[in-house]
């Protein structure tokens, strides 16, 4: 494109601006800033701004009815306090799975800030004996699973394959690329491991003007987790524009999808009961939660606004909602809280397109270094601008058949978000609630673990606690890692 036709283009658009340090750059700046531009769909993201800013001033303006807020319908959630339904859920889910028709969706493009870590979140070692990374253990799980499924459909060894698709951002994809490829993948075959990169959107002054970062650069930043959406449609690298997420998923006549966030230790890859429940229920997106600890937890929760499901902030549910509770069984009403799990068939992800303009990027104020006016750097004290997100949950209201499933927090939900020593969602409790999963593995198969040992179990030994049938009877004294089940005999 001319810069004739580019000026004309964001002129236009009202982004006349970025132009104006133009003169002042070399050409190989030129090069690269005329590229970005021409990129950059700025009249969608003039678009996306001025929707999102509907949005809001129509969510704060008391004189219009908002939609009434009510908790989920009973029959749209169900949990796994029944061991009847989970096991048939479970069989439904491993059939599915040996079939081939499952692939799972990793949202793991945050870096480790807040742990005190620039490398990607998945990188991080929450300090189990081991020293496993989150990346292993989720790759161990899928690993085993594929072993487990295998082993009951009556399969030969190896032939099960549940694809990993990994969703990156730009700052954290070469390294966790590396990363991946230092560690040989963790035992899985690189084939089966795809990586793609999650969608960026400019920053904007408050009145929706673009950002630059240096007189060469739009300032950008990821465009939420729920720009996974449209990631699964971009191409998964330049050197392979025409493979996207969704043609591979349907390459491999993958049905159904698995997708969650790198952050949770206790997080149950491609889970075959929540597949399971979500095939039986016929659903086309569905959302694994964990019921709230009490009224006045800071987590948002799944409900219905109006005839719709959604995700509500617990900051829009008065507090006679937060304590209401049901009359039968003592429980809150509104306790069905979101952890960022969900089920999707393919053909649903493949719908989102059609929809996607429709929905409502939320703003974040934040302080974002740019450049002025008179081209000189500026790194503000205070917000200055915003970035646009989208939720990975938003598209929960344009879902025909959706479903819930209520799982045991301590089981499956232990999110990694403070920095060491915070005394919640932090390191130590994440590797507190892990190694007290394993010790429960070993006392549900008939095994006693004496006070103040620790043992950890790799995934590759156990899924959820299957396995273990060798333990019954023993008493374990020593603490220690178990990469084997004949390890487990050292320990007594």
């Amino acid at each position: 494109m001319s810069l004739d036709k580019l000026q004309q283009r964001y002129e236009a658009a009202g982004q006349g601006h970025l132009l104006k340090f133009w003169d002042n750059l070399s050409e190989e700046e030129r090069t690269k800033f005329a590229s970005q531009l021409e990129a950059l769909n700025v009249e969608r993201v003039n678009r996306i701004y001025q929707k999102a800013v509907s949005a809001e001033q129509e969510a704060a303006d008391p004189t219009k009815q908002a939609e009434a807020i009510g908790p989920l319908p009973k029959e749209a959630s169900e949990s796994v306090n029944d061991a009847d339904k989970v096991q048939e859920w479970r069989r439904v889910g491993i059939d599915a799975i040996a079939r081939g028709e499952v692939g799972v969706l990793l949202m793991a493009g945050g870096q480790g800030t807040r742990l005190g870590s620039s490398a990607p979140k998945g990188c991080y070692d929450i300090g189990l004996p081991s020293h496993k990374p989150l990346f292993q253990y989720q790759a161990e799980r899928i690993a085993r699973l594929q072993e487990v499924a295998a082993q009951e459909a009556g399969k030969p060894a190896g032939s099960v394959v549940v694809p990993w698709y990994i969703m990156t951002s730009g700052p954290t994809r070469p390294e966790t690329e590396a990363f991946f490829k230092h560690n040989k993948y963790f035992g899985l075959d690189p084939a089966n491991v795809i990586f793609f990169e999650q969608g960026t959107l400019p920053c904007l002054t408050m009145e929706g003007k673009i950002l630059l970062d240096s007189p060469s650069h739009v300032a950008v930043a990821p465009d939420g987790n729920g720009g996974l959406y449209a990631a699964t449609r971009s191409p998964l690298s330049p050197n392979d524009p025409n493979t996207t997420v969704l043609s591979d998923l349907s390459k491999r006549n993958i049905l159904y999808v698995h997708a969650y966030c790198v952050d949770n230790c206790l997080v149950r890859v491609a889970d075959p009961v929540f597949l399971g429940y979500s095939i039986t229920k016929k659903a086309d997106c569905a959302a694994k939660v964990v019921p709230k600890t009490q009224p006045t937890e800071s987590v948002g929760v799944v409900a219905c606004r109006g005839d719709k499901f959604s995700v509500v902030e617990y900051s829009e549910i008065s507090k006679e909602q937060a304590e209401r509770r049901e009359p039968e069984t003592g429980e809150l009403a509104f306790r069905a809280g979101n952890i960022a799990n969900h089920f999707y068939t393919t053909a649903f992800l493949n719908k989102v397109e059609a929809f996607e303009e429709e929905l409502a990027f939320h703003i974040a104020r934040k302080k974002i270094p740019h450049v002025s006016d008179n081209g000189e750097f500026v790194k503000p004290s205070k917000p200055n601008g915003m970035k646009l997100e989208l939720f990975v949950f938003d598209v929960f209201p344009f879902t025909e058949r959706f479903s819930v499933l209520e799982v045991d927090r301590s089981e499956e939900f232990s999110p990694l978000k403070n920095a060491p020593g915070t005394g919640s969602d932090d390191p130590e409790t994440s590797r507190r609630d892990l190694l007290a999963q394993h010790r429960r593995f070993l006392e549900n198969a008939g095994a006693k673990v004496a006070e103040g040992v620790e043992i950890e179990i790799s995934p590759l030994v156990s899924y959820a606690g299957e396995g273990l049938e060798s333990v019954k009877g023993k008493t374990f004294t020593k603490s220690g890692t178990v990469n084997d089940v004949v390890e487990l005999d050292v320990l007594v």
